[in-house]
């Protein structure tokens, strides 16, 4: 095997410190991907005169979507990654600045936050979806950026000439599997979302953004997992599949399922 002499950057996980306070690049990531999220969000309504949305229920959302989130993604991960763990040290489940969040359990507290402001502002659920998908993809690869920071998540071993040695990881060089996340679930995802919502057919059939967004995810997740340290195999050789891989599935599911129903819509719905 060809080792690669590429070594792990020297980048402190912490921020900055404001005396006891100390501020980490993974949290700083959450609040400039909410913030980025909701100032797309308010661009987008700006040019969209059809839309109930206004200003200041996104304002209102930014604050139930971190607590959805943050609830969402660190039970995920309790549950699903390291239960018995945490069945031995309880109090560390409410620790999430010791690392530990799962993306489909955040995104499912992030459904909820969703589904609790637009019941109490009697706006449709997947209009506010559609909007908030379209930015999302940029939230998620400051998180993977922030994952690749702190040396976690990182790849399976590897002879690539751009393998890098991780710290806590062993001597062998490694797939930089946060970096290719950030640029799958990140960039890619996102130039998909805005060419999405320039299309007037899809973005007036509300839902389908949504659908287009679960979908494209879920792909970019599936094929990443081929680069990450396996966490947990669910299914063994020859069809290897992953946890990360398969809670994806139900997302393509239910990406499909938007897709199919609201593109039969013969008006678009609003």
């Amino acid at each position: 095997m060809q080792l690669s002499t590429l070594q792990f950057p020297s980048i402190d996980p912490i921020a900055f410190a404001i005396g006891p306070l100390k501020v980490h690049w993974y949290g700083i990531s959450y609040i400039a991907g909410l913030l980025f999220v909701i100032y797309v969000s308010k661009l987008l309504i700006r040019k969209n005169t059809q839309t109930n949305i206004t200003s200041a229920i996104l304002d209102d959302l930014i604050v139930w979507l971190m607590l959805g989130i943050t609830v969402g993604g660190r039970l995920g991960y309790v549950l699903l990654y390291n239960p018995s763990h945490f069945l031995q040290h309880p109090l560390e489940a409410f620790m999430p600045w010791r690392g530990g969040m799962a993306f489909h359990g955040g995104f499912l507290g992030a459904l909820a936050a969703m589904l609790y402001v637009t019941r109490r502002k009697k706006i449709k659920f997947f209009e506010l979806t559609d909007l908030v998908a379209v930015s999302t993809p940029i939230a998620l690869m400051f998180g993977r950026i922030a994952n690749f920071i702190n040396a976690e998540h990182y790849g399976r071993i590897t002879d690539f000439k751009w393998g890098m040695v991780f710290p806590n990881a062993g001597p062998l060089p490694r797939h930089a599997s946060q970096l290719y996340e950030a640029g799958l679930e990140g960039l890619v995802l996102f130039f998909l979302m805005i060419i999405a919502w320039q299309n007037n057919e899809w973005r007036n059939r509300t839902g389908m953004i949504s659908g287009i967004f679960c979908i494209g995810y879920a792909l970019a997740r599936f094929i990443a997992e081929y680069f990450r340290e396996i966490e947990i195999i669910i299914i063994q050789d020859p069809f290897e599949i992953t946890i990360g891989q398969l809670l994806s599935l139900p997302m393509i599911v239910l990406g499909i399922y938007l897709i199919a129903v609201f593109s039969k819509q013969n008006e678009p719905i609003r």
